[in-house]
């Protein structure tokens, strides 16, 4: 996970952790993502890094909740992290700071997963 200040859009943000994500893990293959992230970064990403970035859309003509492929695991995580206190609000000042935090609230998860 990665925090952007907030001048930096959502797009550049994925840009940045992508670049990120292929030094620190060379072998990754494929990444999957919402329908915001479709068009030119799809092409860098598999251009530049060699990662294809797969769009998950949603449903022609869907109305309502549809649980769809690959996407409910990033809300069930966003769910399971902003369930620690100090992650339901923005309390930090810096984004390396909320950084920290989000890493320490998905740290405390594994072990108590790995714990039960």
């Amino acid at each position: 996970m990665s925090v952007t200040a907030a001048h930096i859009t959502d797009r550049r943000g994925a840009e940045l952790l992508l670049r990120y994500l292929h030094t620190r893990h060379p072998r990754l293959e494929l990444v999957f993502a919402d329908g915001n992230y479709s068009g030119r970064l799809t092409t860098w990403t598999q251009a530049a890094l060699g990662i294809t970035l797969h769009i998950v859309r949603k449903i022609a003509g869907q109305t309502g909740f549809h649980v769809l492929a690959r996407r409910w695991v990033v809300e069930r995580t966003l769910s399971w992290i902003t369930q620690a206190r100090r992650t339901v609000r923005d309390y930090e000042r810096l984004p390396a700071h909320s950084e920290t935090i989000i890493n320490w609230a998905a740290i405390t998860l594994m072990t108590r997963q790995l714990t039960t």
